[in-house]
């Protein structure tokens, strides 16, 4: 009797021991998912990380990402297996190269673009408009059905 409670006490130790020992292996497995998919883009939501995504998608692709860390894949070897299915688009942080110039120098593009077109349309607004000559200014009262004025801007004098 006594051994047996010996034994079934090294079993629940050995146990104990076991279920206290996989918690921190699962917690640095965790660690290196988030860690790896906060580097990594949200493909249905595009403007959150994988972390932060709650999409189907999203949720699967941590699964991967998961089950090929277990199987010991690198980080590296998880992002280029991730690029090669999706693109470069995946990583947050796409590489410099010529396919992502637009990606990385696209928005300071377009901001060029917006105040070269603002400054355009001010200097047009700023220029102020020619004075009308006699014949424009006689068109013109044609046009409206208004006698015609002189260019100049006093009345002419009349004798007293």
């Amino acid at each position: 009797m006594v051994m047996r409670s010996a034994v079934l006490a090294c079993c629940a130790l050995t146990f104990a021991l076991h279920a206290v020992a996989a918690p921190p292996a699962d917690a640095e497995l965790d660690a290196r998912v988030h860690t790896l998919s906060e580097q990594l883009r949200c493909l249905v939501c595009q403007n959150q990380t994988l972390a932060d995504s709650n999409a189907d998608l999203a949720v699967d692709l941590r699964r991967q990402i998961r089950e090929q860390l277990r199987q010991g894949a690198s980080d590296e070897a998880v992002k280029q297996y991730l690029v090669q299915r999706y693109g470069d688009f995946v990583l947050y942080k796409p590489p410099l190269k010529p396919l992502t110039w637009l990606l990385w120098f696209g928005p300071l593009l377009l901001l060029i673009a917006v105040l070269a077109g603002l400054s355009r349309a001010r200097s047009r607004r700023a220029a102020p408009a020619a004075p009308l000559d006699d014949a424009e200014r006689r068109r013109l009262a044609e046009l409206l059905d208004e006698p015609p004025r002189s260019a100049d801007p006093l009345p002419p004098l009349s004798p007293p």
